[in-house]
């Protein structure tokens, strides 16, 4: 290989870099979503719905009554939504990256200096310090004490100790000691880009909205391929239509009644000001139908550290046996150690200075769990678990596990005339101190945890920690479940079969020592009984974990690639926020619910009115524009308000079976009303025609609509009494003012008529409160 001895004595020359650069063998990375811009763009504009009410679109414009187009904008709004919100989504995944470190330094000409990451190039020398991850593949070439973790790529929890020889993985973390590795597959080439294919596929969460109302999209749309033409067909014969502008406006205002085009155009816009709020509050949206998902949840899988606590850990208290002055020395020394870790840091807020001199040492490992520091004239001492360092029957192991009990991490001093050994403690070691460190309980997680459990809610805590500190936590924050953080779960101890860790789930609330892995298997069983679950976390190693659940939570200073894989993103990571969050998804489920239940209304009568026609051969009662008028007032501003009204209902499954139990009761009421005043004030009107009769209907069909807003907009709060009244009022000037009613909405809206509208639609409006007080009352808000 070229430059191959200079790699391993002084790193690449300049010269050497550059043509690697050339040849493009750089660690840079082009990184795409599974689907581009344009592919986007296709997917929202070339859809069957869209597709169906620009063909009708086009048809009404060749007819010359372009009023009766006004239905198109529609699909304008509805595509351009969806082409935002995926192009947002298609961002966000862009930016996942599982390699998270900014920089690396790098051995170039012989001497040691930082790069982007993107700049190393093959057969780089690279350095590994504890805490950085490894940004390319390749071979140790000189280690001391290392090791590293490799959760995010294998599962497994467990650090793997790296000697000269080794390879080392692109996205593996270096836990303890210090190396350096020539690199071998950079960019594309290495394993973490390979691994981000499965992480960066684009996954839409799963709505029942959005399902429901596809379902719905699918009915309608076979029952107008058989409806609409047999439509056309007795348009054209009927004896009312004067030329085939008249008789393909009938036809098309029927099949346009028929869609819920304002349905998908709704359920976008509430998700949306549902993140614009959730913003507000610190909580990022990443996919739009992830609010109507929160409504769903019934199990929150959280983690301790982060979520619980603050995330970061403070020295408690130390616990001599004997005089505290060798003991503050040692820990000094500790503190600044060139391998430091959170337990180092809060050491050194205290452990200030020391006055002994560092002549060698062990690194931390977190498969040891324990550091060791060599001090000129003063021996070994070791730091570390203590059921890992202690000497066997020492009186300070009963004060340790007192101290764990409640929830504090304990760490044991002792020291010994021997030096440690990489893998082995000194025979000698005598126990001199109990350094105790608290982890910072989050002043509003007790409250957090109340609403869950007041909401019905259930946790599931799972920890890597140790079970009794988890289950101290768990206890102090008041998680059901639990009463003795002795009841904590070791995950070591849990079966693999997924049926039998279902069974342990249901029964216990808190869990430690959980592995990365267990975390994907717990998430697995929970859904596998039926569970819609949130999962949370801030680690890389969460990350297949929040994929994996129904909605992923990740903290804003969690890791980035388990930011980029959640649905959403606590931005200041509360946890205190996600109440509001599920708060939020359960006023949007259950306002649009309200919502499709008017636009379902609709498309009812209007199969029932298009029914009708086909029997009768009388002309279409209601023109696209008077559809327009009606939808508009009774359907489309309404249902958009009371879609960001409060609500605090719970989430009820079965959203599309409750709601076709109102709708088409109440459509077929309305259809043969709508039909009913089209023959009675053609019998009495016999020179009105086509025209008299469109007016009495639209009059019959916006009082019955009105009514049955009125219905689901119970129990009825003084904005609710504002809007009805408003929307009245509108329809009332519309029905009165000759220029809008005759000139824009094709209406002769005569004292007769008026009267004739009123009286069918009062009937109307008595038998869908009769029909909704029977299908409401087990379904009523509180």
């Amino acid at each position: 290989m070229a430059g191959g001895a200079g790699v391993r004595q002084a790193g690449l020359t300049s010269a050497e870099v550059a043509e690697r650069v050339a040849d493009g063998r750089t660690n840079a990375v082009r990184s795409r979503t599974s689907r581009s811009a344009g592919q986007i763009a296709r997917a929202n504009v070339v859809t069957p719905f869209n597709g169906l009410l620009t063909a009708l679109f086009l048809v009404i414009l060749a007819t010359g009554r372009w009023q009766n187009g006004l239905f198109g904008l529609v699909v304008v709004a509805n595509t351009a939504i969806g082409v935002i919100q995926e192009l947002r989504a298609k961002r966000t995944l862009d930016r996942l990256a599982v390699l998270n470190a900014p920089h690396a330094q790098v051995t170039r000409d012989g001497v040691t200096s930082e790069v982007e990451v993107g700049d190393v190039v093959a057969d780089d020398l690279v350095d590994m310090r504890t805490g950085d991850q490894v940004v390319a593949d390749g071979a140790v070439t000189d280690a001391d004490g290392l090791e590293v973790d490799e959760s995010l790529l294998t599962g497994e929890s467990d650090p793997v100790h790296k000697a000269v020889g080794d390879d080392v993985r692109s996205g593996s973390v270096v836990v303890a000691g210090s190396g350096r590795f020539r690199a071998t597959a950079v960019g594309a080439d290495a394993y973490a880009t390979r691994l981000t294919a499965d992480a960066r596929r684009f996954t839409s969460v799963r709505s029942e909205l959005v399902a429901g109302t596809n379902k719905l999209l699918r009915w309608i749309s076979l029952m107008m391929l058989v409806v609409g033409p047999l439509l056309l067909w007795s348009q054209l014969r009927s004896p009312d239509t004067d030329d085939w502008q008249e008789a393909m406006t009938g036809a098309v205002a029927a099949l346009v009644g028929m869609v819920p085009e304002g349905l998908v155009l709704l359920t976008s816009l509430a998700f949306m000001v549902a993140a614009v709020t959730l913003a507000r509050k610190q909580t990022l949206v990443q996919e739009l139908p992830a609010v109507e998902v929160l409504a769903r949840v019934d199990v929150v899988c959280l983690d301790k550290t982060g979520t619980l606590t603050h995330g970061d850990i403070v020295f408690d208290q130390l616990v001599a046996d004997g005089p505290e002055d060798d003991a503050r020395q040692a820990l000094a020394l500790l503190a600044t150690a060139p391998d430091a870790n959170a337990t180092s840091a809060a050491l050194a807020g205290t452990f200030t200075s020391t006055t002994w001199r560092r002549t060698g040492g062990v690194p931390f490992s977190s498969t040891r769990k324990w550091s060791s520091v060599d001090a000129e004239g003063h021996g070994t001492w070791v730091l570390g678990a203590p059921e890992m360092v202690f000497p066997e029957g020492d009186p300070l192991a009963e004060r340790a596990a007192d101290f764990a009990a409640r929830g504090k991490r304990v760490l044991l001093l002792a020291s010994a005339r021997s030096p440690a050994r990489e893998t082995s403690l000194p025979a000698d070691l005598h126990a001199r101190a109990l350094v105790v460190l608290a982890e910072r309980i989050r002043d509003d997680a007790a409250d957090a945890v109340r609403f869950f459990a007041e909401q019905g809610v259930t946790l599931r805590v799972i920890s890597g920690d140790n079970p009794r500190t988890v289950g101290a936590v768990a206890v102090s924050v008041g998680v059901p479940g639990i009463a003795d953080a002795g009841e904590a779960v070791d995950a070591r101890k849990l079966p693999d079969d997924p049926d039998a860790l279902a069974d342990v789930l249901e029964r216990s609330a808190v869990f430690g020592r959980v592995t990365p892995q267990q975390k994907r298997a717990v998430v697995g069983a929970l859904q596998r009984r039926g569970h819609v679950v949130a999962m949370t976390g801030d680690g890389v190693n969460d990350a297949m974990a929040l994929k994996d659940a129904d909605i992923g939570v990740a903290m804003g200073n969690g890791a980035a690639a388990t930011r980029a894989v959640a649905q959403l993103v606590l931005l200041d990571s509360r946890f205190a926020h996600l109440p509001d969050v599920v708060a939020e998804g359960r006023r949007v489920i259950a306002n649009i619910e309200r919502a499709a239940n008017l636009f379902l209304v609709k498309n009812v009568y209007s199969l029932v009115l298009a029914l009708v026609v086909l029997v009768s051969g009388i002309a279409y009662p209601l023109a696209p524009i008077q559809l327009t008028m009606i939808s508009t007032l009774t359907i489309g501003v309404p249902g958009f308000v009371l879609a960001l009204g409060p609500n605090r209902r719970r989430y009820v499954p079965g959203f599309l079976g409750r709601v076709l139990r109102l709708a088409v009761p109440t459509g077929v009421v309305i259809g043969l009303a709508a039909f009913g005043g089209d023959l009675a004030i053609r019998s009495l009107d016999q020179d009105g025609g086509r025209v008299a009769g469109q007016t009495v209907a639209t009059v019959v069909v916006l009082v019955a609509s009105l009514w049955t807003l009125s219905l689901l907009a119970r129990p009825l709060t003084g904005w609710k009494v504002a809007l009805l009244a408003g929307l009245a009022a509108v329809a009332a000037v519309i029905l009165t003012v000759p220029v809008l009613a005759t000139d824009v909405f094709l209406l002769e809206v005569t004292p007769q008529r008026l009267l004739m509208g009123l009286a069918v639609g009062a009937v109307a409006a008595a038998t869908v409160e009769l029909v909704g007080r029977f299908v409401l009352r087990p379904t009523r808000e509180p």
